[in-house]
């Protein structure tokens, strides 16, 4: 149970081969060989960078805080059992059957980590970052948080306490940031604009609205 802590023939929509990075001329490489070996089928691979391309990413997370900026009883749904008031939005799926979604407030901060590996919920925040997999973060995101995010250019007040959630395999936590002030007129959609993935996780904070001279 998880804690909180208080303290070519494939082009996938790619670009030609020519402006392709050395590495990512490897990746194609590798991926040629693994479909004429016949250890990968074309429209699987498809489906895949698809659905990692368009269904699932931090976007989704975004309009879930934008949601619950703006409607004060998705809100409370979503505190009470995330992962139910997530589907409302169309958001979830696998790695992201059972979110916990703990809000700042001007008295608490919260970040998230795995300190056992790297559990992350993908359909709600995409990809994970390679610093939150690393053992740096892992470990000192429970021992020194109000460094790490320092180090992330956080810094928050003393009086604000800090408290860090432990996701697991069975468990995984979002954070649901506080609505940045000026955003009164702002719609849904430009609300969930200011929310990054980092937001989300707790070493960032949401984007500041822009302002027209």
């Amino acid at each position: 149970m998880a804690h909180p802590h208080d303290h070519d023939d494939h082009s996938h929509g790619r670009h030609p081969a020519t402006e392709l990075s050395p590495m990512e001329l490897r990746v194609r490489a590798l991926e040629y060989i693994l479909v004429d070996k016949g250890y990968v089928d074309p429209a699987a691979l498809d489906a895949l960078i698809e659905t990692y391309e368009t269904k699932v990413g931090p976007h989704n997370g975004a309009r879930v805080v934008a949601r619950a900026w703006v409607d004060p009883g998705f809100r409370a749904r979503l505190l009470a059992d995330a992962t139910p008031a997530m589907r409302e939005l169309g958001v979830g799926g696998r790695g992201g059957e059972h979110m916990v979604v703990v809000a700042n407030t001007p008295e608490e901060h919260n970040l998230v980590v795995c300190t056992l590996c790297s559990c992350y919920p993908w359909p709600v925040l995409g990809l994970p970052p390679i610093w939150y997999k690393s053992p740096p973060y892992r470990s000192r995101a429970v021992i020194e948080p109000r460094a790490v995010l320092a180090e992330f250019g956080v810094t928050l007040p003393v009086e604000q306490r800090i408290r860090v959630w432990d996701s697991t395999a069975e468990l995984r936590y979002m954070v649901l940031p506080m609505r940045p002030a000026g955003t009164e007129e702002l719609d849904e959609a430009a609300l969930a604009a200011l929310v990054t993935r980092d937001a989300m996780i707790g070493t960032g904070l949401p984007r500041a609205p822009a302002t027209t001279a």
